[in-house]
């Protein structure tokens, strides 16, 4: 059977927690022993988030305009698509998944004039009180 299991980038970094590295890596190894069962006898697909890693990492890319301008968004998608493969590809296998395994950076095309641009719903990075975006 082909089961479809979808971790939301708020799954590896939550809300109040610092966002380093090793905390993410955490989330990602309890995800990836429970997945390991999931996938015995299965075939096993899964689709993760990446949001608050790109919002992190597009204030990481922005903080200094004398080292580099920064990247465009679909860059920092990539790069955090690929950080998050990685480690879950690395975990799978350290918690024993012993297949195959591949991570996919995805790309996404979009209408220009959609008229969702007007409106957005899901944004990217931190949310700021009046005064502190001041």
């Amino acid at each position: 059977m082909r089961i479809v299991v979808a971790l939301g980038g708020n799954a590896l970094l939550r809300r109040g927690e610092k966002p380093d590295a090793d905390i993410q890596l955490h989330h990602v190894r309890r995800a990836a022993q429970a997945l390991v069962a999931i996938a015995e006898g299965n075939e096993l697909v899964v689709c993760h988030g990446n949001g608050p890693q790109v919002g992190l990492l597009a204030l990481e890319s922005a903080t200094d305009a004398s080292l580099s301008t920064p990247y465009p968004l679909d860059v920092l998608g990539a790069q955090t698509q690929g950080m998050i493969g990685y480690w879950l590809v690395q975990e799978l296998r350290n918690a024993g998944l012993a297949r195959p395994l591949v991570a996919v950076v995805t790309q996404t095309v979009v209408e220009a004039a959609d008229p969702a641009f007007t409106a957005p719903t899901k944004f990217v990075g931190p949310v700021y009180d009046e005064p502190t975006a001041r």
